[in-house]
C-alpha cells in the first residue's frame, strides 16, 4: 500500500512554530524541508505550500499558489497535525454543550477535587470545555444482590455490554432534553457532549439523546459511550467533550485543506496521525484521538529507526523543543497509557505514553535563594531568548551560546526586530555579566558562613554560570526518563538514547551519561524525525468493548467469541483499505487487575501461547502476573482476575523503508573550523563538521560539533561519534572525567542534590501507589513518602499530603531520639491512610472518640520487617489489639492493611536502594552535607520571607507582631501572635492562650501543627524552593502542653488531624493577611460493616485573596486526595450516588468572592455505620457553614453534605479593604 510507483509521497508534521515536510520521490530519492507553520504573507496553508514547493522544484512545472494543487502525481500524503493540541491549549475549540445525568451539572468542574499545585493559594486550573450543561432527567444503576431498598414499583432491567444488570431508576425523559436542546441551539450552540453514567455498558440512554440532536440539527454530537466506552465518568466525560469541542476545528482544517487540491483529494489516499501512533483515514480522524498527533509521529520514528539497528535493545525517545522535552520508552512494543491529562483535561482514550517536562530550549533561567533554577517558565518564540535580539531574557539556548556550543554562523539571519540578523553572542553575554555578578554578590554574603569547610570562595566566571545551568537543566530532564525506566523497573543504563528535535544534540551525551547509558542514536533526519515517522507508520484500527468476567476457566469460551468478532470488525475495515492479508497483523489486549483492586494492566499475551489454562488468543494469566511482577514487585496469588476490557488493535503495515545508498567517504573526516567550547572548567579545541560531508566510515572523536541545517550535535570529551551505512550518528559514550566533589557548598550542585533527592521521593511514592491495594492509596493518593536526613530532619518531599508532613519528620525523629537508634546514616518514610485500622466505628474516623485507643491500633514503635522478614503475625496482632477495649473492635480489613505496608516496605526500600546510589556516587560525606545545604537553602527562603512582610508592615503600621484567632465549633479558641525579627528574619509563634485539651477528638498533636506552619511558610514563599525541615529553622513555636495542639498522650486525636490542622491554617494565613479562611475542614466521610469499610475527604470552596477569587469544589490546603469516581463508587459499595454538584452562593462575598462548596448526597442500599467530620454548626459572622442531616447509623438512609465554601477578601465598597472573615464557611 505504501509503495506508490512513479508518484510523489508526503510525510508531513504541522507543528505550532515549523512545519516539517518529508517527501519520497517517483526515482527513490528523499526530500526534507522546513518552513513556518503561520505565514500568512506567503501561502494560505504550510502543508499544501510544503508539497507545491516540491512539485514545482522537482517537475519544473509551475504551481500558482492562488490555484489549487492537480493531485495527478501525488500517492500518498500523511500529516500530523498540533490543530487539537493547540484548540486545547488555547481554548479555541467550538461552542459546546454538556448533557449529563441530573445531580451531576459540576461533576467534571469538580473532577478528581485535588488541586494541580500544591502551594499555590490561588488554584489555578483549566476551565471546562463547555459553556452549558443540561441535565438529563434519567438514571441507571447496577444491580446489587445485597441491595435492600424498598421499591415501591418494579424497576425495568437490562442487561449491560459487559454483562452485568442494570436497573432503570428512571426513564428517559426525551420530551425534557428536546426543550433544553432547542434553547442551547438558539444561542448558536451546535456541538453537543453527552455523559450518562454507567452508559460504558448501557447506552440506551445516550443513543437516544443522540439521535434527537442530530434530528434537531447539531452539527458535532458527541457520546461518551462511542468515543471510548470504559468505565469512571470523570475522565470518559472530559474526554467526550474534548471530542465535542475539537472535532469540528480538526474537520474545519481538513475541509480548508483538502479545497487546496483539485478535486478535493477525493483520489488521493490521506491519512492523519492518531495520539495513538497509528494512521487512520482522514474522515475518521477526531479530537480526542488526535492530541498527541504531532508528538507520536517521533515515537514511531526513532521506535521503527533505533530499535532495530541497535539489535533490539530499548530506546529512549529524547525530543528537546524550544518549551519543554518529551520522554518516551520503546522496547518492541508502544507503550501505551489510558488515561493522560493534557492541559488540565484528562483524556480516556488509547495514547503513547509520553511524558513532558519543562525545560527546554527556550527555557527561562534564574538565580533564587543561593539555588540555580531552570524554568518552567519560557520565553517562547517571542521575545525568544536574549540572543534572538528582541529583549528576551536567558535562556538554555543562551548558555548554550555562551559555551561556544552553538555557532551564530551557522544559523539563518532571521532574528532581530527586522528578521535579518544573526544570533547576538554579546547579547547573551552581556546579560550573562549581570547575572554572574549577581550571583557572585550573594554567594561572597552568604555562603562564606554556610559554608562546611569555611573557606574562601572563589569567584564564578560567566562559563561556570552557564554551564551550571545547562547542568542544571540536564538533571531537570533526566528526571522524566528516571519515571520511564526505574520507577517501573527497568535498568535506566541497559537503553539506548534517540534524540531528535532541535535542542536536543546540544545536551544528549551528557544526559546519557549521567543516566549510565553507553550509547545515544541520532537519525539522519532528527530535525524532522516527527514527519519521517509518519512515513514510516502503521494504519491502525482499534476497536475495544468494556467487560466484567473473571479470567477463569467458566469464562475463556465467552471472551474468546467477543475476541473473535472483534478481531474480525478490525481486518474487514482494513481489507477495505486495500490491506491484504500478509499485511495485516491483529493484536489482541485485556485490560486485567486484581478483584478488589483499581490498578488494572493493558496486557498482550505475545510470547506467552495459548494453553489448556487459557482463552485461544493467549496465556494472558501468566503475562498478567509477570508483568504485575515486574512493576510492583509482588503478585496477589490467592486473588481472581478481572477483565475490565477487551481491546483489539489490528495494523495494515504500510511504512516505507529508506533505499538511500550509503555514502562512499574518505579516510578520515575534515573539520570545516576548529573552534573553543567550554565543559565543566576549560576551554577545549572542538572541530566543527558538516553532516552531509560525513560518511559511513566516519569515525569523530570528542570534543566535535556536528551541523546539520536542521540541529546541532555535540559530541562531548571522552565521546566518539560514528556514522552508520544509512547516515545516522551514533555516539559511544565513555565515562568521562569524574570531577570529585567536596563537602564545601556548591550552588550549581545544591540545585542538582535538589532535583535527586526529590527524584527519590517520587520514585518512592510511585512504588507505593502501584504496590497498593486499597482505594485510598492507591487512587485517592492518601499518601507521603519523604527523604530525611542522619538527625530526622525532613530534606525532601514529594507533593503529596501536606497534613502528613510535620507528623513525618516527628515520627523519625521519635526512632533516632526516643528510641535510642544508633547514628543513623538517613531516613525515608512512607505515610499511607489506611481504611480502617480497628476502633469503635468502621473507618476509624469515629465522631465521637474520647481517646486514641477508640480510634484503633496504635503504634509507638514497632520493627515491620527483621532480617529481611516482613513480621506479618506481629504486625496482625497489633492490627486486631484494639479489640481489647469495650465496644472496639481490631481491624476490619486486615488484608489491605498487610498489603498496604508491603507496598510501604517497597517504596522504602527504593529509598533506601536510590539514596544509596547517590552516596556510591559522591560519597557519604558529600551526599549528608548537601541534604544539611538543601535544609539551609529553604530557611535562607523563609528567611528572605519573613524579612520582607517585616518591612513592609512596619512600613504600614509600625509594628512587627501580628495576630489572629479563631473558634472550633464548641467555642474553643486557637490564638497566634507571630513576633517577627525583620534583621534576621526569624519569628516566634505563640500559640499560648489556645484552648485547652477537649473531651471530643478536635485534639491536634503538635505534629499537626507543625505540618500546619510548614505548610504555610512554604505557601508564603511564593517560589518553587525545597519543602524541608529547613523552613522551620527561623522559626521558634511555642505551644501550651495540655492544650488543643499539643494534648495528652492518649487523647483522641482523629479530628484534630483533619480538621483542626485546617483552622490552624486559616489562623496563620489570617495573621498574615495572605488569603481568606477556605473550608476549614477536610470534611470527612466514612462508612461500612464489620467487614469492610470506605473512606473519603469531600471537597469545598477555596478563600479568595487580594487579587483573586476562591475555587469552588476543591481540596485546600492540608490536603488534597482524589475522590472516588461515581461509577466506582457505586459498583464497589452499597450505596448510590444521587447528587454530586457544587453548593450555589455558598461562597462568601467580598471585592473578590470565595469558592463554593458542593453538595454531596449518598443513599444507602444496605445498613452500614457511617461517620462524619466537618464544620457543622450555623454561624453567623457572616454567613453560615457546612449542614448535615443524617446520624452515625444509617438504615437505606440519604446523606446529604454540604461542604463549606471559602471565604470572601476585601470590602466591595473598599477596593484596598482589609482581610475580610469568610461570607460563608
Amino acid at each position: 500500500m505504501a509503495e506508490t510507483k512513479g508518484k510523489f509521497d508526503f510525510a508531513i508534521d504541522r507543528g505550532g512554530t515549523f512545519t516539517d515536510v518529508f517527501a519520497r520521490l517517483p526515482d527513490g530519492r528523499e526530500r526534507v524541508l522546513k518552513l513556518l507553520s503561520h505565514d500568512p504573507q506567503n501561502y494560505r496553508d504550510a502543508p499544501t505550500e510544503g508539497i507545491r514547493r516540491v512539485l514545482e522544484q522537482e517537475t519544473g512545472q509551475s504551481f500558482p499558489r492562488d490555484q489549487p494543487l492537480d493531485t495527478s502525481q501525488i500517492g500518498w500524503i500523511r500529516m500530523g497535525t498540533t490543530v487539537a493540541t493547540n484548540a486545547l491549549l488555547e481554548r479555541e475549540g467550538e461552542r459546546t454543550a454538556l448533557l449529563v445525568t441530573r445531580g451531576f451539572r459540576d461533576l467534571l468542574h469538580i473532577g478528581t477535587q485535588a488541586r494541580p499545585n500544591l502551594f499555590d493559594l490561588e488554584v489555578c486550573m483549566p476551565e471546562v470545555l463547555y459553556e452549558e450543561v443540561i441535565e438529563v432527567e434519567e438514571r441507571v444503576i447496577l444491580r446489587q444482590d445485597s441491595c435492600q431498598l424498598p421499591r415501591n414499583e418494579p424497576k425495568r432491567i437490562v442487561t449491560g455490554s459487559t454483562g452485568e444488570s442494570l436497573e432503570v431508576w428512571q426513564e428517559l425523559d426525551l420530551q425534557r432534553v428536546e426543550q433544553d436542546l432547542r434553547r442551547v441551539q438558539s444561542k448558536g450552540i451546535s456541538s453537543i457532549a453527552v455523559l450518562l453514567l454507567h452508559s460504558y455498558t448501557w447506552a440506551a440512554h445516550e443513543k437516544a439523546v443522540g439521535s434527537l440532536a442530530k434530528r434537531l440539527g447539531f452539527h458535532q454530537v458527541s457520546l461518551s459511550s462511542e468515543v471510548m466506552p470504559m468505565v469512571r465518568a470523570v475522565p470518559r466525560g472530559y474526554t467526550v467533550c474534548a471530542d465535542a469541542y475539537l472535532t469540528p476545528k480538526i474537520h474545519l482544517y481538513l475541509t480548508e485543506f483538502s479545497a487546496g487540491f483539485k478535486g478535493g483529494l477525493k483520489d488521493v489516499d490521506v491519512l492523519f496521525m492518531q495520539s495513538d501512533g497509528g494512521l487512520t483515514p482522514m474522515e475518521q480522524f477526531c479530537g480526542s484521538r488526535a492530541v498527541l498527533s504531532g508528538p507520536a509521529g517521533g515515537v514511531v520514528g526513532y521506535a521503527v529507526t533505533c530499535y532495530g539497528f541497535m539489535e533490539k535493545k530499548p530506546v529512549i525517545g529524547f525530543d528537546m523543543g524550544g518549551t519543554s522535552t518529551d520522554v518516551s520508552r520503546y522496547a518492541g512494543q508502544y507503550e501505551h497509557v489510558f488515561e493522560a491529562t493534557i492541559s488540565g483535561i484528562t483524556l480516556q482514550a488509547p495514547q503513547l505514553d509520553i511524558s513532558t517536562v519543562a525545560a527546554g530550549g527556550g527555557s527561562r533561567l534564574f538565580f533564587r535563594s543561593g539555588m540555580f533554577v531552570v524554568g518552567p517558565e519560557s520565553a517562547g518564540a517571542h521575545p525568544g531568548p536574549a540572543c534572538y535580539r528582541k529583549g528576551g531574557p536567558l535562556t538554555v539556548t543562551d548558555a548554550n551560546l555562551a559555551l561556544g556550543r552553538l555557532l551564530p554562523t551557522f544559523f539563518p539571519k532571521i532574528f532581530g526586530p527586522g528578521e535579518n540578523e544573526p544570533l547576538s553572542t554579546e547579547e547573551t553575554m552581556k546579560h550573562f555579566h549581570t547575572l554572574t555578578k549577581e550571583i557572585n554578590q550573594y554567594l561572597s554574603t552568604n555562603q562564606s558562613s554556610s559554608s562546611a569547610a569555611g573557606g574562601h570562595h572563589s569567584e564564578m566566571s560567566v562559563e561556570d554560570v552557564a554551564m551550571g545551568f545547562i547542568n542544571v537543566a540536564n538533571e531537570a530532564m533526566c528526571r522524566p526518563i528516571r519515571a520511564l525506566t526505574q520507577a517501573k523497573g527497568h535498568d535506566t543504563s541497559k537503553h539506548v538514547l534517540a534524540c531528535f528535535g532541535g535542542a536536543g544534540g546540544q545536551h544528549a551525551c551528557a544526559i546519557a551519561r549521567a543516566l549510565g547509558m553507553k550509547t545515544v542514536f541520532i537519525h539522519k533526519y532528527s530535525g524532522v524525525l516527527s514527519a519521517y515517522g509518519l512515513a514510516l507508520a502503521d494504519v491502525v484500527e482499534e476497536v475495544q468493548e468494556p467487560c466484567s468476567l473473571k479470567y477463569e476457566a467458566g469464562s475463556y469460551s465467552e471472551l474468546d467469541r467477543r475476541i473473535e468478532q472483534l478481531s474480525q470488525r478490525c481486518d474487514q475495515i482494513l481489507r477495505k483499505r486495500g490491506f491484504i492479508s500478509s499485511q495485516i497483523n491483529i493484536e489482541v489486549f485485556l485490560h486485567l487487575r486484581y478483584e478488589g483492586t483499581d490498578c488494572a494492566l493493558m496486557i498482550t499475551a505475545t510470547g506467552h501461547p495459548s494453553n489448556a489454562h487459557s482463552c485461544m488468543s493467549g496465556d494472558f494469566r501468566t503475562a498478567f502476573t509477570k508483568r504485575y511482577l515486574k512493576e510492583f514487585g509482588f503478585t496477589i496469588t490467592d486473588r481472581p482476575i478481572m477483565v475490565d476490557d477487551i481491546r483489539v488493535r489490528g495494523s495494515g503495515k504500510s511504512g516505507i523503508r529508506s533505499k538511500v545508498q550509503p555514502k562512499a567517504g574518505q579516510k578520515s573526516p575534515r573539520p570545516i573550523k576548529m573552534t573553543q567550547c567550554y565543559f565543566e572548567d576549560r576551554y577545549l579545541d572542538t572541530t566543527v563538521y558538516l553532516w552531509e560531508d560525513l560518511s559511513s566510515d566516519h569515525s569523530i572523536q570528542g570534543p566535535a560539533i556536528i551541523i546539520d541545517k536542521n540541529s546541532t550535535i555535540l559530541v562531548e570529551p571522552a565521546c566518539v561519534a560514528h556514522l552508520t551505512e544509512d547516515g545516522d550518528v551514533c555516539i559511544d559514550v565513555g565515562t568521562g572525567t569524574q570531577c570529585v566533589l567536596g563537602t564545601e557548598l556548591n550552588a550549581i550542585q545544591l540545585s542538582i542534590f535538589s532535583h535527586r533527592f526529590m527524584s527519590i521521593a517520587e520514585q518512592m511514592g510511585r512504588v507505593l501507589q502501584r504496590t497498593s491495594i486499597s482505594t485510598n492509596i492507591k487512587e485517592r493518593l492518601d499518601f507521603s513518602c519523604a527523604v530525611f536526613g542522619p538527625d530526622g530532619g525532613l530534606v525532601s518531599n514529594a507533593p503529596h499530603i501536606p497534613v502528613h508532613l510535620g507528623a513525618m519528620q516527628e515520627t523519625v525523629q521519635y526512632q533516632v531520639f526516643g528510641d535510642g537508634m544508633h547514628a543513623p546514616v538517613f531516613f525515608v518514610a512512607s505515610r499511607g491512610h489506611h481504611a480502617d485500622i480497628g476502633g469503635i466505628t468502621p473507618g476509624s474516623m469515629p465522631p465521637h472518640s474520647t481517646c486514641l485507643q477508640q480510634e484503633g491500633a496504635v503504634f509507638t514503635s514497632f520493627k515491620l520487617v527483621t532480617g529481611g522478614v516482613f513480621q506479618e503475625k506481629a504486625v496482625t496482632d497489633a492490627l486486631m489489639a484494639p479489640a481489647q477495649y469495650p465496644g472496639c473492635s481490631g481491624t476490619r480489613n486486615l488484608r489491605d492493611n498487610l498489603s498496604d505496608l508491603r507496598a510501604q516496605v517497597a517504596a522504602n526500600q527504593r529509598g533506601c536502594q536510590l539514596v544509596g546510589e547517590l552516596i556510591a556516587s559522591y560519597g557519604l560525606e558529600v551526599v549528608q552535607a548537601y541534604m544539611g545545604y538543601i535544609q539551609s537553602n529553604a530557611e535562607l527562603a523563609v528567611r528572605d520571607m519573613l524579612k520582607d512582610f517585616a518591612r513592609r508592615r512596619r512600613q504600614e503600621t509600625g509594628s512587627l507582631e501580628v495576630e489572629a484567632e479563631d473558634q472550633m465549633d464548641d467555642g474553643t479558641p486557637i490564638r497566634l501572635k507571630v513576633q517577627i525579627d525583620e534583621q534576621q528574619g526569624s519569628a516566634v509563634f505563640d500559640f499560648t492562650g489556645s484552648g485547652t485539651e477537649v473531651w471530643g477528638n478536635c485534639n491536634a498533636p503538635r505534629a499537626i501543627t507543625l505540618s500546619a506552619l510548614i505548610y504555610c511558610l512554604r505557601c508564603m514563599v511564593g517560589q518553587d524552593i525545597p519543602l524541608n525541615q529547613g523552613c522551620l529553622a527561623p522559626v521558634k513555636v511555642i505551644i501550651s502542653p495540655g492544650s488543643i495542639l499539643q494534648p495528652s498522650q492518649n487523647a483522641a486525636v482523629v479530628g484534630g488531624n483533619v480538621l483542626t490542622s485546617q483552622r490552624v491554617v486559616d489562623v496563620i494565613f489570617k495573621a498574615f493577611q495572605v488569603c481568606a479562611a477556605s473550608q476549614g475542614c477536610m470534611n470527612n466521610i466514612s462508612f461500612g460493616s464489620e467487614n469492610s469499610g470506605y473512606y473519603e475527604t469531600v471537597a469545598g470552596g477555596a478563600g479568595a485573596g487580594p487579587s483573586w477569587k476562591g475555587r469552588s469544589g476543591v481540596h485546600t490546603h492540608m490536603t488534597n486526595t482524589r475522590i472516588t469516581d461515581p461509577e466506582i463508587l457505586e459498583s464497589r459499595y452499597p450505596v448510590i450516588l444521587e447528587q454530586f454538584s457544587l453548593w450555589p452562593g455558598s461562597g462568601g462575598t467580598g471585592l473578590y468572592h470565595g469558592g463554593d462548596g458542593v453538595i454531596r448526597k449518598l443513599r444507602f442500599r444496605s445498613p452500614v455505620w457511617q461517620s462524619f467530620k466537618f464544620r457543622g454548626q450555623e454561624y453567623h459572622q457572616p454567613g453560615s457553614w457546612g449542614k448535615t442531616n443524617s446520624f452515625c447509623f444509617c438504615i437505606l438512609d440519604m446523606f446529604s453534605l454540604f461542604t463549606p465554601g471559602g471565604g470572601g477578601y476585601g470590602s466591595v465598597d473598599e477596593p484596598d479593604g482589609d482581610y475580610q472573615l469568610p461570607s460563608k464557611l
